[in-house]
Order: C-alpha cells, then structure tokens, then sequence
C-alpha cells in the first residue's frame, strides 16, 4: 500500500425525496473530485433522500436504489475512481409481503465492480421504527485499490466495539458515511452546550483515531447551521483532522499520508498490544449473575 493516498469527501444540502436532483449533485461533485486527482470519494448518509420516513415517497424510492448502485458503478469505471457513494435504503420484500428497510453502504472500485458492502448495525433511537440492523453479523474490511478498509454509518461511531473489529482484521482506513445533525442532542442535552454534537463529532473521530491506529474519512450531510453540522474530514491520529469543512457544500480533496498510521503505532504500540495472547480485555456485553 503506498503511503499516501488523495481521497475526496463531498457534503452539500440533501434535498427530502429530491433524488434525481440529489443525485445529480452527487455525480456533479465526484466528477470535481476526480478532475483534482482523487482515487476516492466518500458521500453522506442517506444522500439520495434524506432521512424523512413519514413521508411514503421515502420508502417507495428504497425500490429505485438498484439503478442509482449501477449509475455509480459505471460512472466510479468511467472516470477511473473509487466511490462510497454515502449509504443507500435499500428494500427487502419478504414471503410474508412485508418488507425490511436496510441502510447500506458500498464500496465500488475503480473499475465499476462492487468490492463489498456494509449495513448499518447501531441504528440511532429515532431510526429504529423504520430500518433494520445487521445485528450480530461481524464488522469486515475489504482489499481494496486504496488498501484494507473498513465501513462503519454514522452512529456507529459511539461504539468502541465496532472499530476494535475492523482494526483486529486488518483495517487501516475506516470510511464512516454519516447524517448526523445538531438535533440528535435533546433541548435538554443543548442547554448545557448548543455545540454538543459538533464537540461529540470532533472528539470520537480524533481519539478513534489514536485509540486504533487508523485513518479515518467522514463524510457528513452540510446545509443551514440550524439544521445541519458538516464537519465532514479526513483524520489521522498524531495530527487530527487533515482537511476539515465546515457547513459549506463542495468537495475537498486531500492527500492522505498513511505512513503516519507506521510512526503512530511504533510510538503507542496498540495494534501491538491488541494482538498478544495476554491482552487484558474481554469484551462483555451482560453481567454475570
């Protein structure tokens, strides 16, 4: 794997149930990112639709998602680009006629094919009506062209668990889609701290960083600074964020030295200690009676 890596995170403001319109921005913004050199771009959570499923045009579009996976596939093959294009809602008709709601996230190479995927395991509070969890099903990483990594959504990024993980199979890069909004702390949560979510963002990204060893891209939805927090970066640990936005839309691109991952870990030793027959934790999620 060579040491740098130039990776492209895109934001902007995720129109509800407007997914011709969302994904033409989308498309828009990864042709910039691959005219300034880009080997990968990384989109928000929930780019196509937004997060509204009280409105009945949100599911119904989860049956469209097939097509816009291909108009990825083939665009990431014509401009020679790797693509996570954000997560998409994806539906699964049951025998039953029921249906199941997954949020997924690919990973699409440089020539079109689909390296692998991942469905979002920790569904935050309000989501939970609506989607459906990979549940115990490990968290994997995946070879691809920019090297070993791993994909985690948006609240995923609250447990430890997760990336300890991605980490013990090999991960260097974590790639974290996410729509997180000022609105996921309550009133009473913001009356100690208006930012608190933008401190809980900039906080986790950077100490995931030290505590694993890892890279990390987070692209995050941006808009009106009531409504949206951006923030989207690219982190490494020793240095933090590389490139951070703010609440603008755009593409930034930048060039990700993952020889820093080397210096890190011959300075705090953790994927060292991680993998020792002695190693301390044994992660428990009961207590024994």
């Amino acid at each position: 794997m060579a040491p740098t890596r130039r990776v492209a995170i895109i934001q902007w403001h995720i129109k509800e149930v407007a997914i011709e319109e969302n994904h033409a921005a989308a498309c828009k913004y990864i042709r910039e990112a691959a005219a300034q050199g880009a080997e990968l771009a990384v989109l928000p959570e929930y780019h196509l639709s937004g997060f509204v499923p009280s409105d009945p045009r949100w599911a119904a579009q989860a049956s469209e998602s097939t097509k816009y996976l291909a108009n990825y596939q083939a665009l990431a093959k014509e401009l020679k680009i790797c693509l996570v294009p954000g997560t998409i809602i994806e539906k699964e008709q049951r025998p039953d006629n029921t249906a199941l709601l997954w949020n997924t996230a690919y990973f699409i190479s440089n020539d079109g094919s689909i390296l692998g995927s991942y469905r979002k395991k920790n569904i935050w509070h309000p989501e939970r009506p609506t989607l459906t969890s990979s549940g115990p099903d490990r968290h994997v990483t995946i070879d691809t062209p920019i090297g070993r990594v791993g994909m985690l959504i948006c609240w995923d990024l609250a447990f430890p668990e997760a990336f300890r993980e991605l980490i013990a199979d090999g991960a260097d890069v974590v790639i974290i889609p996410t729509f997180w909004t000022p609105h996921d702390a309550s009133l009473e949560a913001r009356s100690f701290n208006p930012d608190v979510e933008a401190l809980f963002l900039n906080s986790t990204l950077t100490a995931r960083c030290f505590e694993n060893t890892c890279g990390i891209i987070f692209a995050n939805a941006a808009g009106p600074a009531e409504d949206f927090l951006g923030l989207s970066q690219v982190t490494l640990p020793l240095v933090g964020p590389v490139v951070k936005m703010g609440n603008e839309e755009g593409v930034r691109v930048v060039d990700m030295d993952l020889g820093i991952l080397d210096i890190a870990e011959r300075n705090y030793k953790v994927r060292e200690d991680l993998k020792k027959d002695d190693w301390h934790y044994v992660y428990r999620h009961t207590v024994a009676k």
